[in-house]
């Protein structure tokens, strides 16, 4: 059952939030604080590769990364393969929305399917940005682990019908 939250609350919790934003152009990172900072968020942190970004991930525990696809050393999609797993990496959790110039269906169905919560395009507008957090604050999607899949349960069916997805919690065992 989900609990429906009122605009102030939504608002209180936006600027609660410590927000990780990993893009290799200072210009672009520079850009995502000020949407952030426009939006309401008081914390943000940044990283400018993926390596970098997976160290701020582990000891900033940041509520939301977003992250850009293109980085150098670890991209963002090998960046997402490491943080989707709970076995190995600490915060598996963490809310991640990709943020790319790559507008592809390709791509965008790959960033899904390693466990993004939500994929955005550059050039990214505030309330495109906001409408993200929103979403991954208001309707948070449960964790699930299929087969090899680890993240936000697929707005979609899985392709194979006798899969069920397991519900993870932060307080369920590994297997």
């Amino acid at each position: 059952m989900s609990t429906i939250l009122s605009k102030s609350e939504i608002d209180a919790q936006v600027r609660s939030l410590g927000v990780l934003v990993i893009d290799d152009s200072q210009y672009m990172r520079k850009i995502v604080r000020n949407l952030l900072l426009n939006v309401g968020v008081r914390e943000v942190y940044e990283a400018g590769d993926g390596v970098s970004g997976l160290e701020a991930i582990r000891t900033l525990e940041p509520d939301i990364v977003i992250l850009d696809y293109e980085l150098p050393m670890l991209n963002g999609a090998e960046l997402v393969r490491i943080v989707r797993s709970p076995d190995v990496f600490p915060l598996p959790h963490v809310p991640i929305i990709m943020l790319s110039s790559h507008a592809d269906r390709t791509r965008v169905i790959e960033a899904s399917q390693l466990g993004v919560n939500e994929y955005l395009v550059k050039p990214v507008s505030a309330k495109s940005l906001h409408d993200r957090i929103i979403s991954i604050l208001a309707n948070p999607r449960p964790l699930v682990r299929v087969g090899d899949y680890y993240g936000p349960q697929p707005r979609r069916k899985f392709p194979d019908p006798i899969a069920t997805p397991r519900i993870i919690t932060e307080d369920t065992p590994a297997e």
